[in-house]
């Protein structure tokens, strides 16, 4: 199913506009000194191998593929000679796919840099890993460095339907349900070859028995068939639909709750469905500061310390933190008082009740703010024994409101009691 040309290939739109390096590359009419090397950036089953090999067909270059895995410098200078040789005697220019370029010693790549710096060949590198860190940087300043992204729901679809109907597939010797069609692109995860292999092997298990006498239709694969094939049990989980947003409020609610093992289960649910980690880490910062807030401070540093771990060390690792920041949060103490709060505030200032800044809070850094009296009368709270110093500070309008009002729950017990001598030294309130 690898398309024989760039026109076929899903997904990457943004690297395959007209104009683009790879579309230029694709041309047979530019010649090899005008074509650049690049190296793909991007995930597996994204379409490195296949961009590469589609560009060979419809340039007519000659291609030579070497894995980074078997290859070695002999190889390399191999492939070197005999481009060489292909351009002077016969006028061939060469593509050079290297997969996995990450895996090349630096003396590997550094075996490389002769080619593509003559022009004998046209390098077309392959990596899963952040090139700055794994390519050497002459091999770098001398290609360009393309990201690929992971496949769209809607790119996964295309292809498991193109694999169905086309005969280099299924030809059409199979339907496939609709329930099936979602459970392969939710299972892919963006990966193009897990949703072809999945889709391969449900299609073996639908195929009717081999003694049937009967004509009968084309079989039908079903999610079970796509569960029983890849020895899975499929979730019922729509990332856009009602169970998208059932299990993120089952999952916010048990954390509210602190019932940890509900809180897992719904974590798990999620993962195996393949949801957006990030979706699933933001939601854990905002359960820290609405509904833990103070009564345990930690928890938000730990909800953002695990936003940042998935979003640096990526997925499946990134379920870890993500569990581990889970049962903290289900687990310590509870409060929404910062929460109400701040709601509390917005709702007099959206009624009308700010007032005017006390004239001794406002700024009186320029020139002329003392004549209007600002900042007169402030007392620096730094200059008391006991570090609060009583002055007013809400607007004349709001003197006595009170916003905060901690609860007895974990670290706001201390809060509270700290809280009450405050507001009495402040005047009482």
């Amino acid at each position: 199913m690898r398309p024989t040309s760039l026109d076929e290939v899903a997904g990457q739109s943004h690297l395959l506009r007209p104009g683009s390096p790879l579309v230029l590359l694709a041309r047979p009419d530019v010649s090899t000194g005008a074509a650049t090397s690049v190296i793909l950036w991007g995930p597996p089953g994204t379409g490195k191998t296949t961009l590469a090999q589609a560009i060979a067909r419809s340039s007519g270059r000659r291609f030579v593929e070497l894995s980074a895995v078997t290859a070695g410098v002999k190889d390399v200078r191999e492939v070197m000679q005999e481009a060489l040789t292909q351009r002077d005697l016969y006028d061939h220019s060469t593509i050079l796919f290297l997969d996995e370029i990450h895996r090349f010693t630096k003396a590997q790549q550094d075996a490389l840099l002769p080619g593509v710096e003559n022009g004998w060949i046209v390098l077309i590198a392959a990596t899963t890993e952040n090139p700055s860190f794994s390519v050497i940087s002459p091999l770098l300043s001398r290609s360009l460095l393309l990201t690929l992204q992971s496949l769209t729901d809607d790119d996964l679809g295309l292809l498991i339907d193109r694999a169905v109907a086309d005969s280099r597939g299924l030809g059409g010797s199979v339907t496939l349900d609709a329930d099936a069609r979602a459970a392969l692109v939710r299972l892919a995860s963006g990966d193009a070859r897990r949703a072809l292999t999945a889709l391969e092997a449900a299609a073996s298990l639908a195929e009717p028995a081999a003694d049937a006498d009967e004509a009968v239709d084309a079989p039908t694969i079903t999610a079970d068939d796509v569960a029983n094939a890849v020895d899975r049990a499929l979730l019922r989980y729509d990332r856009q639909g009602d169970e998208h947003y059932d299990v993120i409020s089952a999952f916010i609610k048990s954390i509210r709750g602190s019932d940890v093992d509900a809180s897992l289960h719904y974590l798990a649910r999620m993962v195996e469905a393949g949801e957006d980690p990030r979706f699933i880490a933001r939601r854990l910062v905002i359960s820290a500061a609405e509904d833990i807030g103070l009564a345990d401070p930690q928890a938000l540093v730990i909800a953002v310390a695990a936003a940042d771990a998935v979003a640096f060390i990526g997925m499946p690792e990134g379920r870890i933190p993500l569990a581990e920041a889970t049962a903290y949060l289900a687990t310590t103490a509870k409060s929404n008082a910062a929460y109400l709060a701040i709601d509390k505030a917005i709702a007099d200032v959206r009624a009308g009740g700010f007032g005017r800044v006390p004239a001794h809070l406002r700024d009186a850094h320029y020139p002329g703010a003392k004549r209007l009296g600002h900042g007169k009368g402030y007392i620096y709270p730094h200059d008391s024994d006991i570090g609060v110093s009583a002055q007013q500070y809400l607007p004349d309008d709001l003197v006595g409101r009170r916003y905060y009002e901690p609860t007895n729950h974990g670290a706001e017990r201390d809060v509270q009691a700290r809280l009450d001598k405050i507001r009495r030294i402040l005047g009482g309130r």
